[in-house]
């Protein structure tokens, strides 16, 4: 009786063992999407090799966007996506993203219109409430959000008033201001506070902010503390930004050199390395964190498609990826993580048809607890490897029980 009663509860605690690991490991591989904002008015949509950052597209896609999409953005919890289209009446279409295959649904009513002329970029705020488009004809629209459905509704006062030729939008990691790239006239960045409750848009004082020539895009690192925005005619600017106002503040040896037609830029979830899309390929730089200043990579600059238009750094912050509008393609790259250096990966560049943007679904996996912080980072078989050492380690320990029983 006593050995079955071992048996049972060793078995238990096996079974117990592998449905903690096995949950550990449901929790850690969740699927990520990545979405193109076509130039000919579609959306494509992928799933990527988690080992690899490959991508392969999702049944259904490409999706029917309006014309001329400009720009794609996700909402904070993975539920909606939302494509600038650029020409037409000048819209913004809405999907609901199917959790498990990244397809796309259009949302009821949409496209919505913008109420300003050439919508070519769009985000949503971190909390999810609030959508934004810069308006390159003039103006920044925003909107409030639907939570269950994702449908937009224009927010009181919107469009509001922006710099000449409003190229890109960000909001601050802490929802609390809004940026936007004016990339004509004496190049500027218009700075505002948001309403918390509302959502609108007021002017930060001193705003807009001098820039250098030609702003395309602008983003803000995670912490909150820089601003960065790409340069048509060349160059990164750099900024602070004041916590308590959203003031800009150009940092030393501002603007930065880095190539000719910078055209995007973003910052690496770690608030490392910062990227840049450009003339001369796809441009990398380590970022001091005391003052946000660009030293360039070694390296650096690495050879893309022809005329790069949009970067982005996945959620893991292990790949690079770039639209290449007219070689109509999409060139991945890893991150070498001391470094910064890039090398692509097997495959790329990707057929895309005129990519002009590019966004992923958050990384929604949850915290592990301190116990398994390093578990989350072995690769699939290592956790297969793991699972051979448990089961190993509890038939040694039971088999010792047994014997020991026996020799009494």
């Amino acid at each position: 009786m006593f050995q079955q009663n071992r048996r049972k509860h060793y078995t238990q605690a096996f079974l117990f063992a592998l449905i903690g690991l096995f949950g550990i490991v449901g929790q850690t591989w969740a699927l990520s999407f990545v979405y193109v904002a076509n130039a000919n008015g579609t959306v494509s949509a992928y799933s990527i090799a988690a080992g690899t950052g490959a991508l392969t597209q999702v049944a259904g896609s490409p999706f029917t966007a309006g014309i001329t999409s400009s720009s794609v953005t996700v909402s904070p919890n993975g539920a909606f996506a939302y494509v600038a289209n650029a020409s037409g009446i000048g819209s913004v279409s809405a999907y609901t993203i199917n959790a498990s295959t990244g397809a796309l649904t259009e949302v009821t009513g949409s496209p919505f219109t913008t109420g300003g002329p050439v919508p070519i970029s769009v985000t949503v705020s971190p909390n999810g409430a609030f959508a934004y488009v810069a308006n390159n004809g003039g103006g920044v629209s925003a909107f409030t959000i639907a939570a269950g459905t994702g449908a937009l509704t224009p927010v009181a006062g919107s469009p509001f008033t922006t710099g000449v030729n409003p190229r890109s939008v960000t909001v601050s990691p802490n929802g609390a201001f809004a940026y936007v790239a004016n990339s004509s006239g004496i190049g500027s960045v218009s700075a505002y506070t948001i309403n918390a409750s509302t959502g609108a848009l007021t002017p930060v004082t001193g705003s807009p902010f001098t820039a250098g020539s030609g702003p395309r895009s602008v983003t803000v690192s995670p912490s909150g503390a820089f601003a960065y925005v790409a340069n048509g005619g060349g160059g990164v600017s750099v900024y602070t930004i004041n916590a308590s106002t959203g003031a800009l503040t150009q940092v030393a040896g501002s603007p930065f050199s880095i190539g000719s037609n910078s055209n995007s830029v973003t910052i690496s979830p770690n608030g490392a390395f910062a990227f840049v899309a450009n003339n001369n390929g796809v441009s990398a730089h380590a970022i001091n964190a005391s003052t946000g200043a660009l030293t360039p990579v070694t390296g650096s600059p690495f050879t893309a498609g022809t005329l790069p238009n949009s970067v982005t750094v996945s959620p893991n912050g292990a790949f690079v990826y770039v639209t290449n509008l007219y070689s109509s393609s999409v060139s991945i790259y890893s991150i070498a993580a001391g470094t910064g250096f890039l090398t692509p990966i097997a495959g790329s560049p990707f057929v895309e048809p005129s990519p002009a943007s590019i966004a992923f679904t958050p990384d929604l996996v949850p915290a592990p607890a301190p116990a398994v912080v390093a578990i989350p980072t072995l690769s699939p078989m290592g956790f297969i490897l793991l699972a051979l050492a448990l089961i190993v380690a509890v038939a040694v320990q039971r088999r010792r029980i047994l014997t020991g029983r026996t020799g009494q």
